[in-house]
This record gives C-alpha cells, sequence and structure tokens, in this order.
C-alpha cells in the first residue's frame, strides 16, 4: 500500500488492488483470545401501553435525564426503530466484562424506569409497525435499499433486537489460537447458537412456527452484505473479496439523499462506475454498512444471537464465551456441531425448528455441558455460573430455547411482549 493509504488521508482515488490489501489488513488484526465485549441491543416499551410506539427521541430524552458516564464504562446508542442498545468497553477477559456490563444495564434499566419505559423480553418486536424514527441520510438510503429485497429490511431496522458478542481474532498462526482456526470455529458454531438462544417465536403477535423470526428477517433482506463470508483457508481474502462485491449501500454527501447509483458494487465503484472516484473514506464508511453473520472488524464481531429476556444476556454472553476461549470446550463444541453440516442450510434450519430438530439439541447439549465445566477456568464468579446453570436447566437441557418461555407465557398471558419472572438465580451486582 501506498504511505497515502496507511496514514488513511483522500489525497487521490483508491485503487481496486489496494482497497483488497486494505481490508484484509485491517479487518483481521490478530491478538491474543480473551479479550471480550458485548453489544446488548433490546426493544422499549411504553409502561403504560406495551403496544404503543416508542420513538427514538424519547428513548434519547430518557438517557438524558440523567446525566454522566455509564458506570461500566459502556456506549448507548439508538436504533432506528427506538431500540436501544448498550455497548460495552472491550474487557481483559469474561468476569471483567460481564461486572462491568452489569452496572450499566443496571443504570440504564433505572433511567428507563423513571421514564415510565421497559426493556422488551423477545427479539423481534411482532405487535407495533416497523417504522422509523430515526432521522439520518444514511438510514433513509438503507431503508430505499432494502425495500428493493422486500419489507425483511423494515422490519431489520426498526423490529428487531439482538446480542452480539466481540472477541478478539487469534494470533497470526496456525495453531488452534489462530485467526483462520478461530474464525472457522465460530463460524461452525453459528447453527447450534442460533438453536439454543432463539427468542423471536412470533409474527404479527402470534406465533408462526419459527423459533427466530429474527434471523427469518435476516434470511430476507440483501444477501451480498448479509450471507456469511464464502469458507475459505484464508478468511482475510475472502473477507476482502466479499466486501468488494457487496452492493454500495448509500454514498455520503452533503445533500439529503445518500443513494448510490443502483446495482453498484464496492468493486464497481473503485473501477471507475460510480459517480465519482471511491477514496479510502468510502471504503472504510461501506465496511460499517455489511453485516454478515460474523463481521471481522480487527476483531470477531458474532451477529446472529436473539436478544435475550431479563438478565439471560448473561448466561449466553458465558457460554459463548467460554466456547470460543476454553480450549478443551472448543474441541468438544467442535466434535458436537460437526454433524450439523449434514443438516439442509443449518442456519435456517435452526432459525426455523430451534432445538426441536433432534440433531441441534444433540449438539447444544454438549457445547453447554463442555461451557458450564469451563466457566470456573475462565474465572467466571458464582452469579455468572449459577445463571448459567439456570438457564441450561431450563431451556438446552429439555430441548427447549428461549422462544419457547416465550410461547408459555404467550400462552397464559395472551400477550407477546410479557415480562418473563425473575430468576431466583440473579443476585444484583453491587
Amino acid at each position: 500500500m501506498t504511505s497515502a493509504l496507511q496514514a488513511g488521508h483522500d489525497i487521490r482515488p483508491l485503487s481496486e488492488s489496494d482497497a483488497e490489501v486494505y481490508v484484509a489488513s485491517v479487518c483481521f488484526k490478530t491478538g491474543p483470545p480473551g479479550a471480550a465485549g458485548v453489544e446488548v441491543e433490546r426493544l422499549v416499551h411504553d409502561a403504560a401501553d406495551p403496544q404503543a410506539p416508542v420513538t427514538v427521541a424519547r428513548v434519547r430524552q430518557a438517557m438524558a435525564a440523567s446525566a454522566g458516564a455509564l458506570p461500566g464504562g459502556g456506549a448507548i446508542t439508538f436504533e432506528p426503530g427506538g431500540q436501544l442498545e448498550v455497548s460495552s468497553a472491550c474487557a481483559p477477559g469474561l468476569p471483567a466484562l460481564v461486572a462491568a456490563t452489569r452496572k450499566d444495564l443496571k443504570a440504564v434499566e433505572t433511567r428507563l424506569s423513571d421514564a415510565g419505559l421497559f426493556f422488551g423480553s423477545v427479539a423481534l418486536d411482532a405487535g407495533r409497525p416497523a417504522v422509523r424514527s430515526l432521522e439520518h441520510p444514511r438510514y433513509a438510503s438503507m431503508e430505499r435499499h432494502f425495500d428493493g429485497f422486500g419489507p425483511a429490511g423494515r422490519t431489520m431496522m426498526c423490529s428487531t433486537a439482538s446480542l452480539q458478542i466481540s472477541l478478539e481474532a487469534g494470533f497470526d498462526s496456525p495453531a488452534s489460537t489462530g485467526a483462520a482456526q478461530r474464525w472457522a470455529r465460530l463460524h461452525n458454531l453459528l447453527p447450534v447458537l442460533i438453536a439454543m438462544f432463539a427468542n423471536s417465536p412470533f409474527l404479527h403477535g402470534v406465533p408462526n412456527g419459527w423459533h427466530s423470526n429474527r434471523q427469518r428477517t435476516w434470511l430476507g433482506i440483501d444477501p451480498t452484505r448479509t450471507a456469511a463470508v464464502p469458507r475459505s483457508e484464508e478468511p482475510r481474502g475472502a473477507w476482502a473479496r466479499y466486501a468488494l462485491d457487496a452492493l454500495v449501500l448509500c454514498i455520503p454527501s452533503q445533500g439529503r439523499r445518500w443513494d448510490p447509483p443502483p446495482g453498484l458494487t464496492m468493486r464497481d465503484w473503485l473501477r471507475g462506475s460510480g459517480p465519482r472516484p471511491a477514496t479510502l473514506s468510502d471504503l472504510d464508511y461501506h465496511l460499517t454498512t455489511l453485516f454478515p453473520p460474523v463481521r471481522p472488524r480487527g476483531f470477531m464481531e458474532l451477529r446472529v444471537i436473539d436478544a435475550q429476556a431479563g438478565h439471560d444476556w448473561e448466561p449466553v454472553t458465558a457460554i459463548v464465551t467460554a466456547l470460543m476461549e476454553d480450549e478443551h470446550a472448543a474441541d468438544l463444541s467442535a466434535d458436537a456441531c460437526a454433524p450439523l453440516a449434514s443438516l439442509p442450510d443449518p442456519v435456517r434450519t435452526a432459525a426455523h425448528q430451534g432445538l426441536t430438530n433432534p440433531a441441534l439439541a444433540l449438539a447444544a447439549r454438549s457445547c453447554a455441558e463442555a461451557a458450564l465445566n469451563a466457566l470456573p477456568r475462565l474465572g467466571a464468579d458464582t452469579t455468572t455460573r449459577s445463571l448459567a446453570e439456570d438457564f441450561i436447566e431450563r431451556n438446552t437441557a429439555r430441548g427447549r430455547c428461549p422462544a419457547q418461555e416465550r410461547l408459555d407465557l404467550w400462552q397464559r398471558t395472551g400477550s407477546w411482549f410479557a415480562e418473563p419472572e425473575q430468576r431466583e438465580a440473579y443476585v444484583d451486582a453491587k
């Protein structure tokens, strides 16, 4: 690369070859396993009328009412439909990550409660219309782009919530802690993680037979930016090709419309087909508009897990981290997940059937047991281990996922947004 690209200055048009080298280098930075982060995204409801829309402006006002940074060092962001996301600071390991995120979520929930709001318990809003209340040219262009593929894009933007877990890429080596091996390991886990933690069984207020309607929604969106990166022994190059072959979502400008020419890919733009020469800044922005199941951002960002109810973000984060960071648990989970490759479309099967699928249920039980045994080795505290045991006992060990808890609650209350009972296993972290 030229010194100009290394410095990140837009002093000349970006070449296709320089772009490929840049994407491969910045998105697959290597680092020792162990450090982690989490993004807890949730739907927000009005306590007086849970079916009423809650705008971004109202959620933002609730957060601003209590000035000051979050106590755990995390950050708050707002999604187009009024969802709220708490993003942790990067932590050196699972115990520090959980402790900091507990503090941040407790502070955020207090602010919401003071404003007459509360977090929802499912990962897809099954009753309120998918209406964008965040005005920004990026989201307007995104909405128009996704509309070309059907209604799933608006649903994703305005009505879904996820639990995203970020892990270090690993070393630049062929060992089990190498970046390529960890990348493959995380992709192999995707079907079982989708099924274990599925938590969106409702569409239009009623069950529709899918356990993760959130994942079903993602399957209906522009595949050039949401499909998995093709398997390769050299993931850096695979990711660079994926990024350049994806459609351009928007082109930031001084105007109100950031829409690109129809059908323009990043590679086309780099080859001169865009409205102007592409720069490094344009490429960096394009990378923020790509949403594969695992997104490389210097670290690996896992994007397939449904938002969880109540405190369940904690055991889910702990289980996923254990399956990736503990070598013995990772080996056991790899063996457990190997047969899932024979499923027809494993991701779709996992989202549709959850753990009612026998192969997914068997793999999930093995992964859960491996994770539980690994948590003490990762230094998880008593509360985290107790929550993980409770989650697995009431769900995975019984061949169930959180979606079935939501369905049970719906049958008792008739409500898709009802809050689950508090779990006795949880103890507030002071």
